[in-house]
C-alpha cells in the first residue's frame, strides 16, 4: 500500500508540526475528535449528520412506475474503486441491498423496502435536513411515499396524483429550508456552522471533494482543493467560509478552490483522520505528499501518476 499505519503516524506529526498556522477566518477544529473515523463508527448522531452530507453529494431519493406499479427506493452509487464506503453504510443502517453492474463498474446501495424508509430513513432526514436542492427532492419522496401508503385512495387516484408529483421540479434558484434560520445568507463562518455540521461536510467532501496535484507550469506541480456544484450557491459559500477559501461562481457551475499553501495546510488540519472512503487514501497520500514533498516536481508527478493507477485499479508498492 502507499501508506502504512507508521508512515501515517509520522506524517501526521510532521503536519501538526508544519501546520502551527492560524486559519485566515478562526477556522473551527472545535470537536475535532468526535469527527474522527471512529466517531462515525461509534456515535450514530453524527454518522446520521456524514451521511446527510454524503447523500446531499452522492445520494439520489428516486420514484420509479414500471409494469402498472410505484416503487420508492433510497440510492447511493460509487464505482467500484470506492464501495467499501457502500458497505460501511449497510453496516451502519443494517438495512438495504448492495449490486455491481459489471459493464459500469458502478455499485449501488438501494433501501426499496417502504417500512424500512417510514421507520430508518425518514426519520434521519427529518432530523437532520439535507442542504442542498436535493431537499426538494426528499420531499417529493415523502410526498409520493404518502399517496402511496395512503389506502382511501384508488390505484387511478394514485397514479394521476404520483404523475403530478414526479413532474415537480424545483428552481434554479431554491435554497434547501435548512438556510432560513440565517435568512438564507452566508456572511460568516458563524453562519455557515449554525447550518452546517463539521460531519456533514466531511460527508459532502467524501461525496463531491477533490484532493490533487496541478501542474502550474511545465516544472512547477502543486497541491488543490476544490469542490463544485452546479446549483446550491449558498452551500459553497458556507464551505468556503468554513474553510477559509473563496467561492467563485462561472456560467454554467460554482466551485470552492485553492491552491494557496496556507489554505492548503489549514484544509490539512481540517480533514486529518476524518474520512471514511477511498477519499480518506487519497487525502493522506495528498497530505503527505504537501508535508514531503512540496515543491518537488518529479516526486510530486511521480505521486500523482500513483493515485492515479490505483483508481484505474492498479496495486501499488513503494517505500517513499
Amino acid at each position: 500500500m502507499l501508506l502504512t499505519w507508521g508512515q501515517l503516524a509520522r506524517v501526521n506529526l510532521l503536519t501538526l508540526q508544519r501546520l502551527n498556522v492560524e486559519h485566515p477566518n478562526n477556522i473551527n477544529l472545535t470537536n475535532s475528535i468526535n469527527t474522527k473515523v471512529q466517531g462515525l463508527r461509534n456515535n450514530k448522531e453524527l454518522f446520521y449528520k456524514w451521511l446527510v452530507g454524503f447523500t446531499d453529494g452522492d445520494g439520489t431519493f428516486s420514484i420509479a412506475h414500471q409494469n402498472g406499479k410505484w416503487s420508492l427506493a433510497f440510492k447511493i452509487s460509487q464505482h467500484e474503486y470506492n464501495a467499501r464506503i457502500l458497505y460501511f453504510i449497510k453496516s451502519q443502517l443494517g438495512i438495504g441491498n448492495i449490486n455491481k453492474e459489471d459493464k459500469t463498474k458502478m455499485v449501488n446501495y438501494r433501501i426499496r423496502d417502504r417500512k424500512k424508509l417510514l421507520e430508518i430513513i425518514f426519520p434521519i432526514f427529518d432530523k437532520n435536513p439535507l442542504l442542498t436542492s436535493k431537499y426538494f427532492d426528499y420531499l417529493k419522496f415523502k410526498e409520493a411515499f404518502n399517496i402511496l401508503e395512503d389506502s382511501n385512495l384508488t390505484k387511478t387516484q394514485k397514479d394521476e396524483l404520483m404523475y403530478n408529483l414526479v413532474k415537480k421540479v424545483p428552481s434554479e434558484s431554491y435554497i434547501s429550508p435548512a438556510w432560513e434560520i440565517i435568512h438564507n445568507q452566508v456572511n460568516n463562518i458563524n453562519d455557515a456552522n449554525k447550518v452546517m455540521s463539521k460531519s456533514w461536510l466531511i460527508g459532502f467532501t467524501e461525496a463531491e471533494g477533490s484532493f490533487y496535484l496541478v501542474n502550474k507550469s511545465a516544472n512547477r506541480m502543486v497541491h488543490g482543493f476544490e469542490i463544485t456544484q452546479k446549483l446550491d450557491l449558498i452551500v459553497l459559500s458556507a464551505i468556503a467560509c468554513i474553510l477559509g477559501i473563496k467561492t467563485t461562481s462561472k456560467k454554467t457551475y460554482h466551485t470552492v478552490v485553492t491552491t494557496n499553501s496556507r489554505s492548503i495546510e489549514n484544509i490539512i488540519k481540517y480533514y486529518n483522520s476524518t474520512m471514511k472512503g477511498m477519499k480518506s487514501f487519497e487525502f493522506r497520500v495528498w497530505a503527505r505528499s504537501y508535508v514531503k514533498h512540496k515543491g518537488d516536481f518529479t516526486k510530486l508527478n511521480e505521486i500523482r501518476n500513483k493515485i492515479r493507477s490505483r483508481k484505474l485499479g492498479t496495486t501499488i508498492f513503494t517505500n517513499s
